[in-house]
């Protein structure tokens, strides 16, 4: 029934409009009764005519979308298409587009005014036949878009117009054979292929940013677990020695032991440390060293009481303090001292181990894999946010430094980086 009172419409406007030309013809260039039948004849033609295309336009708009409706039929379409980000990104999707339309010769894009108009080219699909020529369905001069694009918090809503370059009124008699609405459908498909698009890229990188964050964690607990072992089993050798030799000695190790067992074995590998826990750690990893080397090892400690709550990577400082002891004193004959001074400087936490040993002369000094460690888990935790640096001290040794972002107390960045 919408079909049959579109092409009634269309055909009755013709009729109208060549019969009130006809009429004026007659009355104002012709004087010979007998040409009134002759106008009548093109009357009926142009009706007849207006009819068919009608007809076709209908047939044309069925194939497009499979239904006829007002909406569908009209040569002007108008679409509302609400996209779910910001208006500057919602303003580059449909720019992008228009662009990208068949036929799409001048766009004209402001983007702090969110608005594009464009003139499209009239691609009518039967364009070169004597029946359109003769209609003027080869098109004034084509259609144009116009889109604004209004902000709606976190997203954008778009008001997208698809019409000819023409008259309203002339919609009466000329149709665009489905050019309008086929236009607004690709546009509006190529916006939801867009934003598909963008939300496939999302998950992708949500996806890769997870398994980074898997990857560092198992790199970091690797690199964790390079330390434990190394420092339990050299304790282990001396206590065995020292059970055949000097049993107290070996009682008094073992007893060490197990205090830096408790202060280290109940976190997990990536949990979180502070500097007071990890100083906890060194003093029962130095009761255990104190025994074999005895007055030749000496500790400063300059950390003051509320630094110790400060989020601080776990292990670092005892990798620091055995590399001091292993590289720089026990070479060394007399022995020598352990200084481990803590400062907070622009926002930074910085920790130095230095000590008066045999310093980068010796075998190594520093090269070895418990510094290589160091660098590689600060990296992993903290990017570019922390710094590791080993110089020598003056008159003799060596002094480590680790720098990280300083936090008073709570969540540490390092959490915060590997839970997101």
């Amino acid at each position: 029934m919408t079909s049959f009172f579109f092409i009634f419409r269309v055909t009755l406007a013709w009729t109208i409009a060549n019969t009130i030309l006809a009429i004026t013809v007659a009355q104002t260039l012709l004087h010979d009764r007998d040409s009134g039948g002759g106008l009548l004849l093109l009357v009926l033609g142009a009706a007849g005519l207006a009819a068919v295309t009608a007809f076709s336009h209908v047939r044309r708009v069925r194939l497009l979308t499979g239904e006829v409706n007002p909406g569908t039929l009209a040569s002007r379409q108008r679409r509302q298409i609400e996209v779910p980000f910001e208006a500057g990104e919602t303003f580059d999707i449909i720019d992008a587009a228009i662009r990208e339309l068949p036929g799409a010769e001048q766009v004209d894009s402001a983007r702090d005014s969110l608005q594009v108009r464009a003139k499209i080219r009239y691609l009518h699909p039967y364009r070169g036949g004597l029946l359109f020529q003769m209609t003027g369905h080869s098109g004034p001069s084509g259609n144009q878009v116009i889109v604004t694009v209004t902000p709606n918090g976190d997203a954008g809503s778009v008001t997208l117009i698809c019409e000819p370059e023409r008259w309203a009124w002339t919609d009466w008699f000329l149709l665009d054979a489905g050019a309008n609405l086929e236009n607004a459908d690709a546009i509006g498909r190529a916006v939801a292929r867009r934003v598909a698009e963008r939300r496939r890229s999302e998950q992708a990188a949500a996806i890769q940013t997870a398994t980074e964050k898997e990857l560092t964690v198992a790199k970091l607990s690797l690199l964790h677990a390079q330390v434990e072992p190394h420092f339990l089993y050299n304790t282990l050798a001396n206590a065995q020695l020292l059970t055949r030799s000097d049993p107290a000695r070996a009682d008094e190790m073992l007893g060490n032991l197990i205090t830096y067992l408790r202060n280290s074995l109940p976190r997990t590998d990536d949990a979180l440390a502070t500097l007071g826990h990890e100083l906890e750690r060194v003093r029962a990893y130095l009761d255990i060293l104190a025994i074999r080397m005895g007055p030749r090892l000496r500790l400063q400690v300059e950390v003051a009481a509320p630094l110790h709550g400060a989020p601080f990577p776990a292990m670092m400082l005892q990798t620091l303090v055995e590399n001091a002891i292993k590289h720089g004193l026990e070479p060394k004959p007399g022995g020598g001292t352990v200084w481990i001074i803590a400062r907070v400087h622009d926002g930074a936490l910085t920790v130095t181990v230095a000590d008066d040993g045999r310093g980068f002369s010796a075998e190594g000094g520093g090269t070895g894999i418990g510094l290589r460690n160091v660098r590689e888990r600060l990296r992993l935790a903290y990017g570019s946010g922390a710094a590791f640096t080993i110089v020598s001290n003056y008159p003799c040794g060596v002094a480590a430094t680790i720098s990280v972002p300083y936090r008073a107390a709570g969540t540490a960045l390092v959490e915060e980086k590997l839970h997101g």
